[in-house]
């Protein structure tokens, strides 16, 4: 299985979790600035990983190369998403980039896997919760970086 973990980050923390996830999987991590639309086609199992900034904004580098992501081929394309936010300082909004993503990959026609259920987070609410679940794996390192690791583990585990 081939993977591609596409992220953006402005502090690397994303980037870190990305590298992370690419060594889970034998994927390779790219940065969304230098990402070029065969990385989104050419993978078994594409993953995006962002960010949420501010009142639930999408990563800069995500909005400056959307067009990469919404210029893909993804129809039938096997798509997982990761998040980082803050649920403490930003719980009404926690990871709602990721649910950003999720909208334009459906949107798109790919076929999302890696829901998480919202048990063990504290937040008010987020654009990446649906049905009960969240669209993919949100990470806070700012508050629970210790459980990171066994989050990836388990959620890579679902994936592959």
């Amino acid at each position: 299985m081939s993977v591609n973990v596409i992220f953006g980050s402005d502090a690397g923390a994303t980037k870190a979790v990305a590298s992370r996830i690419a060594k889970h999987t034998n994927g390779r991590a790219i940065d969304i600035k230098a990402a070029s639309a065969a990385d989104f086609e050419n993978c078994t199992l594409l993953i995006l990983g962002t960010p949420t900034y501010g009142a639930g904004d999408l990563q800069a580098d995500w909005e400056a190369h959307l067009d990469k992501l919404t210029g893909a081929r993804l129809s039938g394309k096997k798509v997982a998403l990761f998040g980082t936010g803050d649920q403490v300082s930003y719980p009404d909004c926690f990871v709602d980039a990721m649910g950003v993503l999720y909208d334009l990959v459906v949107e798109q026609g790919a076929t999302v896997v890696g829901f998480t259920p919202t048990s063990g987070y504290d937040h008010t609410g987020s654009k990446a919760e649906r049905d009960g679940q969240f669209v993919g794996l949100p990470l806070d390192q700012d508050n629970q970086s210790s459980k990171t690791e066994k989050r990836i583990t388990a959620w890579v585990g679902g994936l592959i």
